[in-house]
Order: structure tokens, then C-alpha cells, then sequence
């Protein structure tokens, strides 16, 4: 077989494997035929032949003789089955009851690890859970991968840790144990190092540059021209992509980036809030996160600073209380089922592949357009009373 033969046999299995994995064929559903399937992908039988073989042997469809192929149902015991080992997969996600779309995000990987029969390890995972619980350390994270090791799971979830002077430090520490010991991961919503710079891992996230481009291009198309943006100290490689995404943005539309264009500090606090709104410069702000907008929201109304009258506002993430403030929150969607979705697919290739190049799946944010922006005032611009 010549290595272009391989390489279209192997792009159709692989094509297959993620199609039955995201459910596009009901479980012990009928496939496409050979014909059908040499005409989709437009290869010879032979080659179909071959990538059905390869899924035939990893235990994935079978063949009935005169009647097709169809996804195997091993809850019947008609196809192989893979050790116990090969089935167990583990989720680091610090901070996760403190995060809302890693809420969403975890919630989607244990349903389809459930619904493709696999075990989900995670020592933070716990609907149940309360939020005041403290949060995960570096020394719980290292912890909970030595068990991951020890207990030889096929593959990890990873979320890095952000929020803390020795991020990049711990992060890599962390990954390089778990490659150390030969399990395969993916890394989900942000990169172990700073932007712009990228790690040697798989990346499932969004596109954070477009995302804060399309926000910040947005509040200059209703007017603005002075904009800031709010975020906490140390935070991750999102925020930076972010932040660089509006300030090209900017540039584009021809306003100058001012040197504080980004106010690192506490949305909570008083002080902090009223150095940015004080001078009456600033028309919009941009936050990291939608919790960060809300602080914010909940401050500037203390101050007697009214949104979007006096000053714009937007989030980033839409999370469930976003449309519920006291004035709802435009913001950009993080599609949290899909990113879990295609993490899951990811790893399940990772694993069946430990020898492809890393990947970087960024998926498309969508921007959700409420009151805070602006864009539905029906008054001029007042003054702040």
C-alpha cells in the first residue's frame, strides 16, 4: 500500500471515529454503505474497505454479513472490548464550582463519558458541591495527578491554573508529569504559558482574539472612542488574547491605545472603580469576565455611575446570570457544549494516536448584544447625576 493509500484510509476511519463518537450515528445504527462512503469521501472501495477494517478492529462498528455495518453495541458483548484501563479518563479543572463555564463544560465531558462508557476521574467534579469550599492548590492538583498515574487512566482533561504569581511555573510541572508518565492530554479553554506564546499540548478553546475584537469593534460602531479594560491580577493566556484582540481593534478603526488602556485591580472596589470613572474619559470598559462585570455593575451603581447612560459595559462568557442583572449584560458566548464536544473527540484521538502534531481547535465565541452596551438607548448620552 503506497503511504498516500494509508494516510485516505486512515483519514476516513478517523473521520468515522469522531462522527460515531459525537452521536451522528445512533448507537448500533446502520452506517452508510461502501458506495455511499466511496462517493462521500471520493476514494476507491478498497480504501473504504480498509478504514472499516480498522474500525472493525479497534471494536468500534461491525459487519453483518448481507446486512451492513452498523456502531457496535457493546453493551451485548459483540465487539471487543477495551481493557478497563482504556476506559478511565480523569479531569483536572481547578477552581471548577468557581468557574461557570467550566460548570457547563465538565457537566458535557462526564454525560459523554457516560454515554460512550467511560469512567471520569476528577477530584473536583461534585455538583453537590458548595462554592464557598476553598479552592484547589497547586499541591491538591499535584496530588490528584499522581492518583491519575498511579491508577494508569488513558487520558486527561486539563484545565491550567490561572490567578496566581507562579501559574506557568506550576502548570508545566504539572503537564510534564502526566507526559512523563505517558498519559496523553488535552488542555481545555487556555494555553499553560503566556500569550502569545503555545505549549506543546492539544488546545480546545475559543477564539479570544476574535472575541475581543468583535466587542471592542463593537462598542466604536455605537460611538465610543475611549475605552478601557478591567481585569484581575495573574490572570490566564485568555485575557491576553483578549485584551490584544480590542486593542487591534483600535488601531484599526483609527483610535490610539492609551497606556492604561488596561486597569488590573479589584471590581468590588470603590477606590479602584472610581480612579477609572472619575475623570470622565472612559465612555466603555471591557471585562475579562462576565463575574468581573457584574462586580462591576454592582460597584458603579454604588457610585451613582449609571449604564449604560454614563458609561458602556460588556462581559465575556454569558454565563446563566448574565441576562439576570438589574441591566443585562452584552457579552460573548462561550459555546460550552461544543467546546466539550470537540475536547472529548480530541483526547479520544490523542490517545488512539499519541504521534499527531499538537493541535490548537479554537471554535467561534458569539457575541450576545443586551442593554449594558448601549445599543438600545433610546436617549442621548446624559450627564451623571
Amino acid at each position: 500500500m503506497s503511504d498516500k493509500q494509508h494516510k485516505k484510509h486512515r483519514e476516513v476511519s478517523r473521520t468515522l471515529a469522531t462522527e460515531i463518537l459525537a452521536g451522528k450515528y445512533e448507537k448500533s445504527g446502520r452506517l452508510p454503505s461502501e458506495v455511499q462512503l466511496a462517493e462521500r469521501f471520493q476514494v476507491s472501495r478498497p480504501t473504504i474497505g480498509r478504514a472499516l477494517l480498522a474500525l472493525q478492529e479497534e471494536g468500534i462498528i461491525e459487519r453483518r454479513a448481507g446486512s451492513g455495518t452498523y456502531v457496535a453495541d457493546l453493551s451485548q458483548g459483540q465487539a471487543r472490548r477495551p481493557s478497563n484501563k482504556d476506559r478511565q479518563l480523569g479531569m483536572l479543572v481547578p477552581n471548577l464550582r468557581h468557574t461557570e463555564i467550566f460548570e457547563t463544560i465538565c457537566g458535557e465531558l462526564a454525560n459523554l463519558a457516560r454515554v460512550h462508557d467511560f469512567g471520569l476521574w476528577s477530584g473536583d467534579y461534585n455538583p453537590a458541591r458548595s462554592i464557598e469550599e476553598p479552592r484547589m492548590s497547586v499541591a491538591d492538583a499535584e496530588a490528584l495527578c499522581e492518583r491519575f498515574i498511579g491508577n494508569g487512566l488513558a487520558g486527561v482533561f486539563v484545565v491550567p491554573f490561572e490567578h496566581q504569581a507562579d501559574r506557568d511555573e506550576a502548570n508545566l510541572r504539572i503537564l510534564s508529569r502526566l507526559r512523563q508518565a505517558g498519559i496523553p492530554l488535552v488542555l481545555i479553554d487556555r494555553d499553560a504559558v503566556a500569550f502569545p506564546r503555545r505549549s506543546e499540548y492539544d488546545l480546545v478553546g475559543v477564539d479570544n482574539f476574535s472575541g475581543g475584537y468583535r466587542l471592542a469593534e463593537h462598542l466604536i460602531k455605537l460611538g465610543m472612542k475611549r475605552l478601557a479594560y478591567v481585569t484581575k491580577p495573574f490572570t490566564a493566556s485568555t485575557v491576553d488574547a483578549r485584551i490584544a484582540g480590542a486593542q487591534s481593534a483600535m488601531l484599526a478603526n483609527g483610535l490610539d491605545v492609551p497606556r492604561d488602556f488596561v486597569r488590573i485591580g479589584d471590581p468590588a472596589d470603590q477606590k479602584f472603580v472610581r480612579s477609572i470613572t472619575q475623570s470622565g474619559r472612559i465612555e466603555a470598559v471591557l471585562c475579562t469576565s462576565d463575574h468581573i462585570a457584574a462586580q462591576l455593575l454592582q460597584t458603579l451603581n454604588r457610585l451613582k455611575v449609571r449604564v449604560p447612560e454614563d458609561l458602556r459595559l460588556v462581559g465575556f462568557d454569558d454565563v446563566r446570570f448574565a441576562n439576570l442583572l438589574t441591566i443585562p449584560l452584552t457579552t460573548m458566548q462561550q459555546p460550552c457544549r461544543d467546546i466539550a464536544l470537540t475536547a472529548f473527540n480530541c483526547l479520544r484521538e490523542r490517545i488512539a494516536n499519541p504521534s499527531l502534531p499538537p493541535r490548537n481547535i479554537m471554535l467561534s465565541p458569539r457575541m450576545i448584544v443586551r442593554e449594558t452596551c448601549g445599543a438600545y438607548l433610546t436617549q442621548p448620552r446624559g450627564g451623571r447625576s
